[in-house]
């Protein structure tokens, strides 16, 4: 049974979110700000958070920016402002999905088992390794020319995929849904931000990754070693 952390200053969104938890028969805690959030995130494991932004003593993105530092749980931030900014400043931070207020339930219902899918993936490789690139999947640990390298979690899984599918035109829906795990519900710029993150990220092997003009990208390695 999952056990989800939901992190809203409004008890009115706590309350309606724990009856579809409810539902769902998922285990929950909930926190009223940001302070209470990292404390019990510290104390206890939890399969995933719900995160609002706007909150008091600690808004949402410094509070995510603190999580990463010990813990790569799957993070699903909340807000009520809906603009482009915020939500790529929150997937470069690591964010793992976001949703703007109003929302449904329904769909917040969906987006947390989309991520709980993913997180709970367990691949028969260890080691992935493209000239100077090696990736760790178990550990999600990438090093490039021996150097670790500190990639978001979508950057991780795109990085992945995309070498699991050297040679293969993806198209930016096709990215979209199997590294967001759903029918996303936002602008596929979001694949080309993390494209650009990814580049920057591994450096001198950035040209690896192709654009195909107005379709997607493709991966182009010589050959991909597993160990």
């Amino acid at each position: 049974m999952a056990k989800i952390l939901i992190v809203d200053d409004e008890e009115r969104i706590r309350d309606i979110i724990k009856e579809y938890f409810d539902f769902e028969k998922f285990e929950y805690d909930e926190a009223s700000d940001g302070i209470e959030a990292l404390d019990k995130i510290k104390a206890d494991e939890f399969d995933c958070v719900i995160l609002d932004i706007m909150m008091p003593k600690v808004d949402g993105f410094t509070v995510l920016r603190e999580i990463r530092k010990f813990t790569q749980v799957p993070v699903i931030m909340l807000s009520a402002r809906g603009e482009e900014y915020d939500k790529l400043f929150g997937f470069e931070m690591g964010v793992d999905d976001y949703i703007t207020k109003p929302f449904s339930p329904k769909e917040l219902v969906a987006r947390i088992k989309a991520v709980l899918k993913r997180s709970s993936k367990q691949t028969g490789e260890s080691t992935l390794k493209i000239e100077g690139i090696e990736i760790d999947e178990n550990g999600r640990k990438v090093l490039v020319d021996g150097n670790v390298v500190n990639l978001t979690p979508k950057e991780f899984d795109l990085l992945v995929y995309m070498i699991k599918n050297k040679g293969v035109v993806l198209s930016r829906e096709k990215i979209l849904e199997k590294i967001w795990g759903y029918e996303f519900f936002g602008d596929d710029r979001t694949v080309d931000t993390h494209i650009k993150m990814l580049r920057n990220s591994i450096g001198p092997y950035r040209d690896y990754i192709k654009t195909i003009w107005s379709i997607g990208y493709k991966l182009e390695v010589e050959d991909v070693k597993v160990d």
